[in-house]
């Protein structure tokens, strides 16, 4: 189930991490994170490590849909009402930023990336939500966009209304980052890949980065890991949750229409033009390790409603994605605590990644240079404040308590009989919980189904062959390998 950006690209190889090494900046994550903030701080005087557990741009990087946009949804009504006029164009003025920037770096270093302005459209074929519309382009505008509202879109169906947001963008996300990477590599970035950092530890005044083999000493630390890999004492797991969501690229055997395009209403369905024969679905939300069996519809039906729209349609591309998601929808760039100088965070995106990454890489290589910059504060990583959105946070305490305590007592529905050939789940054997995945031909794998982050009880997911923790998102493979953090252990095997 490779993206389609995987497909049209070679990736880049790079070495694993053999020997212990100094460097002023280790960054943790080689996404787009990770290799903007790395391309920001070439030619500042520093010695530079980017390191990935994976290989480059192995994550949530090669399976985004690549909208360049500031349109994260319905949000400018919603910040101006809980933060304030000057925050909401805060954001907006950073995102719309990012896309020059990007633009620019594009033309700087003579990338052929597909890099294209496009507008980008919100639409809603609800009635309850014409109104939020409304509210929407009005604070938009008031805030210095010149948003429009439409009455309907090329997309073939109609609409109730919509917003547009002109000259937005869209590219191939992996020509754009393996040229940046050929650039820091030729700037004398040192870059090493499948090596898994375990440990992050002050160090003096410094930090010891430790992998699974060799050690790292850093001056300054960047965590580009999607979701922080160290839980204190920033707190980042009680202020944020993961959610996964599905997409498909299709030939709809018709014209297909120009911009890009999202519903306002749930479930989210998202539209973006990749050439004239191909155009990515998206939708299927949900918060990972929620679903259960019943993930193995979320393609289903993404596939049923573009049959509806676009009979004759063919599926050439297939992949999954998941990103983090603050509980009050304003991602976490900056300092990782206060308790600990010189080590900074980007994470939250809630799916909008291609901005916000670059907003991200500038306000640390400022932060790492002394500099201020004027959108880190809307951004701060330590703020405490989303805690007080007490109706999801007490939804992540409840789930957290079910899946931390509740569920581990609970006895198991299944028997290691019970289950069929190429299916899993977690049964009851010997008086303890194992976590079972039986293969095509009878073959067992079995480990113990605890999140190796804070011992969340973990749920099968029959749909990607994964044990998927409800609590904060990790993921791990039918063997126990770790595929997505906050973990950075692989799950105990069990001999049965």
């Amino acid at each position: 189930m490779n993206s389609y950006w995987v497909d049209t690209t070679k990736r880049p190889e790079f070495p694993k991490l053999n020997k212990n090494i100094d460097t002023d900046i280790c960054i943790i994550g080689a996404g787009i994170t990770g290799i903007m903030t790395a391309y920001m701080l070439l030619n500042k005087g520093f010695s530079i490590t980017l390191i990935d557990k994976g290989e480059i741009c192995s994550g949530v990087t090669e399976n985004t849909t690549a909208k360049i946009t500031s349109q994260h949804g319905l949000i400018y009504n919603y910040l101006e009402v809980t933060f304030g006029t000057e925050f909401a164009r805060k954001y907006l003025e950073s995102n719309e930023k990012a896309i020059e920037t990007i633009e620019n770096i594009v033309k700087r270093e003579n990338i052929e990336c597909d890099f294209v302005r496009t507008d980008n459209y919100i639409y809603t074929c609800k009635e309850e939500y014409v109104q939020r519309i409304k509210d929407e382009v009005k604070t938009v505008n008031n805030l210095g966009l010149n948003a429009e509202l439409i009455e309907k879109t090329k997309l073939p169906f109609p609409i109730k209304l919509g917003i547009k947001f002109p000259s937005q963008a869209k590219f191939h996300p992996l020509k754009y980052l393996y040229k940046i990477v050929e650039i820091l590599k030729s700037s004398g970035v040192q870059i090493y890949t499948n090596s898994k950092v375990v440990e992050v530890e002050e160090k003096g005044s410094n930090y010891k980065i430790e992998t699974e083999e060799n050690e790292i000493d850093a001056k300054y630390v960047v965590m580009a890991t999607h979701y922080p890999i160290k839980n204190f004492p920033g707190l980042h797991f009680l202020k944020m949750y993961q959610d996964r969501s599905y997409v498909i690229a299709v030939n709809p055997q018709n014209k297909i229409a120009d911009g890009m395009y999202i519903s306002a209403e749930t479930p989210v369905a998202s539209f973006r033009k990749i050439n004239n024969e191909l155009l990515i679905i998206g939708g299927s939300d949900h918060k990972t390790g929620e679903n259960g069996e019943n993930i193995e519809v979320a393609y289903k039906s993404l596939e049923t409603y573009a049959k509806e729209i676009y009979p004759a349609m063919q599926v050439k591309y297939r992949w999954a994605t998941q990103d983090c998601v603050s509980l009050d929808k304003v991602p976490y760039i900056g300092n990782f605590s206060n308790f600990m100088p010189n080590m900074y965070i980007a994470t939250g995106y809630k799916k909008w990644g291609m901005t916000t990454s670059h907003v991200a890489a500038e306000i640390i290589r400022d932060k790492i240079c002394g500099k201020e910059n004027e959108y880190e504060e809307i951004y701060r990583a330590t703020r405490m404040e989303p805690l007080k959105n007490y109706k999801e946070f007490g939804n992540m305490l409840k789930q957290s308590t079910y899946s931390l305590a509740i569920n581990k007592i609970k006895p198991s529905e299944y028997k290691l009989e019970d289950l069929e050939k190429d299916s899993g789940g977690v049964i009851e054997y010997k008086g303890k919980k194992v976590g079972v995945y039986k293969d095509k031909d009878g073959k067992i794998f079995a480990v113990e189904p605890y999140c190796k982050h804070l011992g969340c009880e973990l749920t099968w997911n029959n749909l990607e062959k994964s044990w998927d923790c409800p609590c904060h998102g990790s993921r791990y493979d039918y063997k126990g390998n770790l595929i997505t953090e906050p973990s950075v252990k692989n799950l105990d095997k069990v001999d049965i």
